[in-house]
C-alpha cells in the first residue's frame, strides 16, 4: 500500500496521477517527471523554482509535450557541451546519464554501466526533456545512483 502521512495514494484511477517509482531522480526526470510534490515537498519546491513556472498541471504538461509526439518517445537534439549532470541521452538505442564528462549507459537489468567519455562536440540526442534541462542549469540538482553501488 503507497501511504504519506496516513493519506493512501491512489492506484491506476483514471484521470488521476500514480505513484511511479525509479532507480534514481535524474531516470525519473529523464522520462518527464518531477519531484513529488507531497514526499518530496522540498525537493518539488526547488524544482518548481528553477523550472520557473508555478503548479504541478502547467509543469506536467509542458513534460508531457516534450518526452511524447504521437504516443512515440521525443527526442530533442542539444549540444553535447551545453548538457548538465543529470541529463539523459540516446546513444545507439541505449539510455545513457551523463554525470560530469562521463556518459554512463543505463539498463533495467543492470542498472548503470561502465563510463565512456562524452563527446566535446556535435549533438546529443537528447531524452531528458529540455525544460528539465533548462531547471537543472537553473540550479536544480538531481540524484543520480540507486540503491546499489
Amino acid at each position: 500500500m503507497l501511504e504519506y502521512k496516513g493519506w493512501v495514494a491512489p492506484k491506476w484511477t483514471p484521470g488521476r496521477w500514480t505513484a511511479l517509482f525509479f532507480y534514481d531522480e535524474a531516470l525519473a526526470l529523464a522520462a518527464g517527471h518531477r519531484p513529488c510534490a507531497l514526499c518530496r515537498r522540498e525537493d518539488y519546491k526547488r524544482f518548481v523554482a528553477a523550472f520557473g513556472i508555478a503548479g504541478a498541471d502547467p509543469i506536467d504538461a509542458r513534460l508531457h509535450g516534450e518526452r511524447l509526439e504521437l504516443r512515440r518517445k521525443r527526442l530533442h537534439a542539444y549540444a553535447w557541451r551545453e548538457l548538465p549532470t543529470g541529463a539523459f541521452v540516446d546513444i545507439g538505442g541505449v539510455p545513457h546519464a551523463l554525470v560530469g564528462d562521463a556518459l554512463l549507459p543505463w539498463s533495467a537489468q543492470t542498472g548503470y554501466g561502465a563510463a565512456r567519455s562524452r563527446p566535446q562536440a556535435g549533438d546529443a540526442r537528447l531524452i531528458t526533456p529540455p525544460s528539465t534541462i533548462a531547471a537543472i542549469l537553473a540550479g536544480y540538482a538531481p540524484q543520480i545512483g540507486g540503491p546499489e553501488p
